[in-house]
């Protein structure tokens, strides 16, 4: 028993791969020069937080800056469907009318990626920001949260707990 425990590690055959709750759980981010259609320039911060809230879960806050000071918020529980997370309403917004809010979280080659297929999210973003193949933060910018405690007393992440637990979402 005890070579073949060797043997199977010596081969590289590994436990499953990790779960995208544990694997992409952190604060990722990018500082970009943004700017204003008169030509003014600005800075700005896109921010992705993911924290697990069970073995199949995690928090996911997604704050994402576009030009012209328009932008994409999102704060919501997604589930592990193989390597990505998927948030996904049951019911389909009023303000865009076509099919729920769907978005995933991976990690595409050295990004992020957050994707909302054929925008089922527009309705949290501005007129110029998208979830659509959203893949600019970089995954090396992936950073622990040290603010846990805030984070988890934050507006944000008791709404979207609470709207997981009514059964708002898949």
């Amino acid at each position: 028993m005890r070579k073949t425990v060797l043997l199977l590690a010596t081969l590289g055959i590994a436990a499953a791969p990790a779960s995208p709750v544990t694997a992409l759980a952190g604060r990722y981010s990018r500082h970009f020069q943004n700017g204003f259609v008169d030509g003014s320039k600005y800075w700005s911060d896109d921010v992705v937080e993911i924290v697990p809230v069970d073995a199949t879960h995690a928090y996911v806050r997604a704050d994402l800056q576009f030009y012209n000071g328009h932008q994409c918020g999102i704060s919501a529980i997604a589930k592990a469907v193989g390597n990505t997370l998927v948030y996904r309403e049951k019911e389909i917004s009023a303000y865009e009318g076509k099919q729920p809010c769907t978005l995933t979280v991976s990690v595409k080659g050295a990004k992020l990626l957050l994707d909302d297929g054929d925008g089922t999210c527009k309705a949290y973003c501005g007129a110029r920001g998208t979830f659509s193949g959203y893949d600019f933060i970089p995954a090396a910018s992936k950073r622990p949260i040290t603010y846990m405690a805030r984070l988890k007393g934050s507006d944000e992440y008791k709404g979207a707990i609470e709207d997981w637990k009514a059964g708002k979402v898949e």
